[in-house]
């Protein structure tokens, strides 16, 4: 029998709201202190890096030409991540050296497509430092199209971990049952799940996931109440004049391949919680349901998938 296990660590915490390099400390504090308590593979909440774009339901965000939605654009996108010009090295040092996997959500400024648009990205770091994949939030949700441009299929990976196999998607991704259809066929038994936060999110789909897939599924959120505004961000008085006291509640949580709560979703607090997975118990759920396998007709029903990295141009030397 196939005992292993995985310890794995969920970071809920607040970004230090559109700055890059302070919310980057908090996010490294956590990683140790995911360490420090053995865990194997740490999952951040999605755009934690730094910050989801709240202003857009607070400052008339589909106005054409507003000052306003201008410069708090263009404040998020000189604190977005530019992977290419090293943003994430520490993060990959501290992987590491402290042999643990991390799934990060950062907001990108994406240097292979111009390096001015934003894209809504989920980083998977391996316990060698390594970035395996990046991948680009599909479809932004309604008013994040305003700030974010659609991804493309390139990160549509999973990655090997201690025996188990690990992938994730952003936020309302995890509807879409084509890109977790695309996931399960390549193998993935461990699904990370990242949303900017609260349990409306993550208290049904967490579940839903984890008995389709027969599959662990690792929900993390991020929280933001209206404290957590920086006083010195663009336009914070008008920000917190339509601010509600709370923007984000958690709700992180996982779900074990029967469905049933192995961490219940964590309402209103900030922290790294924890749990222990089993890869036993994903074989045993999957003796009578494997919707990539056994329980699966590819002769009738078959999905293709584009990873290529999409750009503007090709250039040849």
């Amino acid at each position: 029998m196939n005992m292993k296990t995985l310890q794995v660590a969920l970071a809920q915490i607040s970004p230090v709201w559109l700055n890059k390099q302070k919310t980057l400390e908090k996010i490294k504090d956590a990683i140790l202190e995911a360490a420090a308590s053995k865990a194997q593979l740490v999952v951040f909440g999605e755009g934690l890096l730094p910050g989801y774009p709240f202003w857009l339901a607070l400052t008339e965000g589909a106005q054409w030409d507003l000052k306003i939605n201008k410069v708090l654009h263009a404040h998020y996108a000189q604190n977005a991540v530019n992977i290419e010009e090293g943003d994430l090295q520490e993060l990959c040092v501290l992987a590491k050296e402290n042999k643990i996997a991390i799934y990060v959500g950062v907001i990108e400024r994406a240097t292979n497509r111009g390096g001015h648009s934003l894209y809504c990205s989920l980083v998977y770091i391996n316990e060698f430092g390594v970035i395996c994949s990046v991948h680009r939030k599909l479809q932004p949700t309604y008013d994040e199209r305003l700030t974010w441009a659609p991804g493309d299929g390139n990160g549509l990976q999973v990655h090997p971990l201690e025996g188990f196999t690990i992938g994730g998607l952003n936020c309302w991704e995890n509807w879409m049952p084509l890109p977790r259809a695309a996931l399960y066929g390549m193998g993935e038994n461990v699904h990370c799940a990242v949303w900017p936060g609260s349990d409306h999110n993550t208290k049904d789909i967490t579940r839903f996931i984890a008995r389709e897939s027969r599959s662990y599924v690792i929900s993390v959120s991020s929280t933001m109440n209206k404290n957590d505004f920086p006083l010195d961000t663009p336009y914070i008085d008008e920000i917190l004049t339509a601010a509600p006291e709370q923007l984000a509640n958690g709700g992180s949580c996982i779900a074990n391949p029967d469905g049933t709560w192995l961490l219940e979703p964590q309402i209103n607090t900030e922290g790294v919680f924890f749990g222990s997975i089993q890869l036993n118990r994903i074989y045993e759920e999957r003796q009578n349901f494997d919707p990539v396998g056994h329980y699966s007709r590819p002769d009738v029903t078959q999905l293709h998938l584009n990873r290529e990295r999409q750009s503007t141009i090709k250039i040849k030397d």
